[in-house]
């Protein structure tokens, strides 16, 4: 990760002060990044557009400069953004890419359901902890020694050994033998475990966990957000037609007609772009269909109302 330098002036109104160069790592999140981050998500609903987050972080900056930075506050901000996004917003792990920590929890889908949409390459990681964190907290010296003993036939027979005699000279030999082979033991222990914790933070897991809707490969990402994006506005607009139409409908009704309308795969994007625009003149007339039921709906229980309303 790149490094790179935040430079604070000099206050010209107090002599004694001197600029300031801080160093700030790379995939780290810091109080003006996350401002710039929140302010930036803003501006872009205000201007109706879709978003697309190349999510690449390792977590908020949290020393003890930043809390009275207002880290907290600045991350809040990221969250208060997405949550009143209005418009698709994309969140991608690009290739050798991670999503760790708090960076993770201010871009979750489960912010904004009905607009945001988790997707990773095959070649990211996510999770919490990193996988060394993950061992160090799970699988303590402790276990891993537990572990040894119960696996490898060498320990097996030193174990047996070990209680078999009654020499302390003896003992003490075989204790020495053991501390010997857990050594040789530990890095390769370790190592397994470090690679079982990391194969829970590839897509597969994530796909299965449900916190990604696809693993899309970096060299379809292209192809596959352009349909993406496409159907996704196209649906919002008639799913808020349809909405608008008759407000008694819900947006999942509203987006259940449509899918029943469509005779292509409705996971497919490219075949749903498709139905789209071919069939917009009959969307138009189910639009006009459900506002006319609608009011006419609306009339009749007007009418039941005013039927039962006595008048002196």
């Amino acid at each position: 990760p790149r490094l790179v330098d935040k430079v604070a002036p000099a206050d010209p109104a107090d002599p004694n002060s001197r600029e300031a160069i801080l160093p700030q790592a790379g995939q780290v999140l810091f109080p003006d990044s996350s401002y710039k981050t929140a302010q930036a998500i803003r501006d872009f609903n205000k201007e109706g557009l879709p978003v697309m987050i190349f999510a690449n972080w390792r977590g908020f900056s949290g020393g003890s400069r930043d809390m009275a930075g207002e880290i907290l506050k600045f991350g809040a901000m990221i969250v208060d953004a997405l949550r009143e996004y209005e418009h698709p917003v994309y969140i991608y792990l690009p290739p050798h890419g991670e999503l760790r920590g708090g960076s993770w929890v201010v871009v979750d889908p489960t912010i904004n359901e009905a607009k945001m949409e988790m997707y990773a390459d095959p070649d990211s990681r996510g999770g919490i902890l990193e996988p060394a964190g993950i061992t160090e907290v799970k699988f303590r010296l402790a276990d891993q020694l537990k572990v040894m003993h119960r696996l490898d036939s060498q320990l097996q027979v030193l174990d047996s050994e070990l209680e078999s005699t009654d020499f302390e000279d003896a003992q003490d030999e075989i204790r020495d033998q053991i501390t010997v082979r857990e050594d040789q033991l530990k890095p390769v222990y370790l190592q397994a475990a470090t690679e079982f914790a990391d194969l829970h933070d590839k897509t597969g897991r994530m796909k299965a966990k449900g916190v990604i809707r696809e693993a899309v490969p970096w060299a379809e990402s292209r192809e596959y957000f352009y349909y993406r994006a496409k159907r996704r506005i196209a649906e919002d607009e008639c799913v808020g037609q349809l909405v608008s139409a008759d407000a008694s409908l819900t947006t999942g009704e509203a987006s259940d007609m449509l899918k029943a309308m469509c005779d292509g795969d409705w996971e497919d994007n490219k075949a749903v772009v498709s139905f789209f625009e071919e069939k917009s003149s009959e969307i138009v007339e189910k639009v006009k269909s459900i506002k006319s039921a609608a009011i006419q709906a609306q009339i009749e229980s007007l009418k039941k109302e005013l039927d039962g309303v006595e008048f002196q």
